[in-house]
């Protein structure tokens, strides 16, 4: 494909895949209300308030907003990002997690255009701070539900457990992996790769994880290659979702 029709690829690909997030998330905001409802009244009656978690994030063009959950944790101190184990993480929180149902009050972000959804997590600023030049290399795409990281690094928490003992492993080591995979999308987003997301998505929900790793490629996440640039700021600390 020539350069000078890539971009009107990539413009067709940005139209069809709003279109599809509006339908996507319109419906599925309507049909899931019920279940909804039933979520929020089990974490208010299991841990109290507040119901939804929100925190900043840095969207498409580098645009902050502030993205919802349902609480899955206790409000302490902590780090940003967490580990499977975490004693901050509540009974009830340690389901949604585990279904990715805490994640559904995003579906009002897709609606608005904050998010898609398909696309790179979105990260908080102090991490896009630390990696300038890599989230601008994908500052054009919007942040999504799931991407290919999300398949990749399905059992991120187990990982980061396992590096409990290295403070920097998610900013030095997971992160900029993150980012070489969004890199990837950009180069190769498509209807039909995006539907392979969202399906192995599903699978990787429903616990058919080997098959989601089928639609992407088993070992992508290690043949990723990435050279890193130097950091310019200290790794930051607190919150966590």
């Amino acid at each position: 494909m020539s350069a000078g029709r890539l971009p009107s690829r990539r413009r067709r690909h940005e139209r069809w895949q709003r279109t599809v997030d509006l339908l996507s998330a319109g419906g599925a905001l309507v049909v899931l209300t019920p279940l909804l409802a039933v979520i929020a009244v089990a974490v208010l009656v299991a841990d109290g308030r507040p119901v939804l978690f929100s925190q900043s994030r840095v969207g498409r063009f580098g645009r902050p907003f502030t993205l919802m959950k349902f609480r899955s944790m206790r409000d302490r101190p902590g780090a940003l990002v967490t580990t499977s184990g975490d004693p901050r993480i509540t009974p009830i929180g340690a389901l949604l997690r585990r279904t990715k149902l805490d994640e559904l009050p995003q579906l009002w972000h897709v609606l608005v255009g904050d998010m898609s959804i398909v696309g790179p997590r979105p990260e908080v600023p102090p991490y896009v701070a630390i990696w300038p030049s890599l989230f601008a290399s994908i500052h054009g795409l919007r942040p999504g539900l799931t991407d290919l990281a999300s398949l990749a690094l399905a059992d991120e928490e187990d990982v980061l457990r396992a590096h409990a003992d290295e403070p920097n492993f998610y900013t030095d080591a997971l992160l900029p992996r993150k980012l070489a995979m969004a890199r990837l999308y950009r180069r190769h987003r498509s209807l039909s790769l995006d539907a392979a997301l969202i399906a192995g998505t599903v699978l990787r929900i429903v616990g058919a994880r080997s098959w989601s790793a089928r639609l992407i490629g088993a070992s992508l996440f290690a043949r990723v290659r990435f050279e890193a640039p130097p950091r310019r700021t200290p790794l930051p600390v607190r919150e966590a979702a």
